[in-house]
């Protein structure tokens, strides 16, 4: 199976990230070969990738915001959790991984890899039906990041007992739980796996009854929540913070 990613950044950093076979690049025939698109082209050049002139409706059939510029590619490589926790062995750092329980915005998706890759997260897992998968979308959301992060599909029950069997803390993120603070900010370092429920309804209640402890973000506002990427994205960096502390 094929499909195009299509922008500079996401074209970027799957050519650089190298996970994927590259089958061709397609270029728009009045595009200006500079900035972000020559870092392309030098990859490109190296790897010796073939590339075609292409008229832009062309690549606008592809996608709207091609910004000039499509890769061909085979499909996203998942890994598994046990490549995730491999990687933070290879690291010699205690696991760090962020759980996604049926999200389905590609846009929060990408936002929330994009934050993860930032904060030095080992892995990303989510459900294996009812939720957004890594498509073109999320990786133009990413900006690239998708490329880079381990992102493994299974049973997030299981997943939550395996972790648990690897002595990590499994966090979930909800509304209804503790506010984060002085007391409960302990429980963002070390090994930690971090819930983020779905966008509307939040973390199943399956999901909730497996986790070690469930913490709410303090609002101060007027309005009862945050988006689920800015609460997931928060969190993320309050649990690197937390992380950093205690090394």
């Amino acid at each position: 199976m094929k499909e195009f990613i299509y922008s500079r950044n996401a074209v970027y950093e799957t050519l650089r990230a190298k996970r994927r076979e590259v089958f061709k690049i397609e270029l728009a025939d009045n595009v200006q070969i500079k900035g972000k698109l020559a870092d392309v082209m030098t990859l490109v050049a190296q790897r010796k990738i073939q590339v075609v002139k292409a008229k832009r409706p062309q690549l606008d059939k592809i996608h709207e915001h091609n910004q000039g510029v499509v890769a061909e590619v085979s499909k996203y490589p998942y890994a598994d959790l046990l490549d995730i926790l491999e990687n933070a062995r290879k690291k010699n750092e205690p696991p760090f991984v962020l759980l996604l329980d049926s999200l389905n915005d590609p846009q929060n998706f990408g936002t929330l890899i994009r934050t993860a890759e930032a904060t030095g997260v080992h892995g990303i897992i989510i459900p294996l039906a009812h939720t957004v998968e890594v498509t073109p979308a999320v990786v133009n959301a990413s900006s690239g990041a998708s490329e880079h992060m381990l992102i493994a599909r299974m049973n997030l029950s299981q997943a939550i007992d395996t972790l648990k069997e690897e002595n990590v803390w499994v966090v979930g993120l909800d509304q209804d739980g503790e506010t984060v603070g002085a007391k409960t900010q302990r429980h963002l370092t070390g090994s930690t796996a971090l819930v983020v429920g779905s966008e509307g309804e939040g973390i199943r209640q399956l999901t909730r009854a497996k986790c070690d402890i469930v913490l709410k973000l303090p609002m101060r506002g007027q309005v009862e929540s945050l988006n689920a990427a800015v609460a997931g994205a928060v969190a993320l960096y309050l649990a690197y913070l937390a992380r950093q502390e205690t090394r």
